[in-house]
């Protein structure tokens, strides 16, 4: 009976672990979910805006 609860507190806290990893890597505004800025993450939504910007003057000169 002490083992079975011991297993299964183990498991409720790895699941919770795994579901807080999870909703912070989702949940971060930053393109790194580690959030320290050490990795060259890219910005996609910067490119976004380039690439719409882009599109903007090519149909302007195609006019």
């Amino acid at each position: 009976m002490l083992h079975e609860i011991i297993l299964i507190a183990i498991f409720l806290g790895a699941l919770y672990y795994l579901g807080r990893l999870v909703y912070k890597s989702f949940a971060s505004d930053k393109a790194c979910p580690k959030g320290c800025g050490s990795c060259d993450a890219v910005d996609f939504k910067k490119i976004q805006e380039q690439i719409k910007i882009k599109e903007a003057e090519n149909q302007k000169v195609n006019a």
